[in-house]
């Protein structure tokens, strides 16, 4: 059986909110679902920042310097070292045109992040968050945001 996970996640991978703020935002969220999804609603934080991937659904990994296309060999290597040092850093050099970016700031298609923090629903029976319904969570958390839908 598969599983469906629509996530949001701060741009900001270290940044934390409130209890406050995050139970706001998650309120607003369970607004956004239909009332059979709304029990699988969650927050989470995290002592380090953990990859929020889009599972099944991720397509492709591209630069954001120069657009090409980078081999999934290649960013499982980086996302790895990374990891293997705690996500201290997510600092990484592109291959392609030899840029020091971010594993966070590398165009992923679908969208997922890097994060501490996290509101999760668990079978959403929805589609992705329009710009609006974006725009009013990260109103209610105080900090811009960005969405994950994951298949696994």
């Amino acid at each position: 059986m598969s599983d469906t996970y629509l996530t949001v996640i701060a741009t900001d991978p270290y940044w934390q909110p409130g209890t406050q703020a995050a139970d706001r935002a998650a309120a607003v969220l369970a607004r956004m679902l239909p009332d059979n999804a709304r029990r699988g609603l969650h927050t989470r934080w995290h002592d380090s920042v953990e990859v929020v991937d889009c599972g099944a659904n991720l397509e492709k990994v591209s630069c954001p310097q120069c657009g090409a296309q980078l081999a999934f060999d290649w960013w499982e290597e980086a996302v790895s070292q990374c990891y293997d040092e705690g996500f201290r850093t997510l600092l990484v050099t592109v291959p392609c045109c030899d840029v020091a970016t971010s594993l966070n700031a590398l165009v992923y298609d679908w969208p997922m992040g890097f994060a501490r923090f996290r509101i999760e629903a668990r079978h959403p029976n929805r589609a992705r968050l329009t710009g609006e319904e974006l725009a009013a969570l990260t109103d209610a958390l105080g900090h811009p945001l960005r969405q994950v839908l994951t298949h696994i």
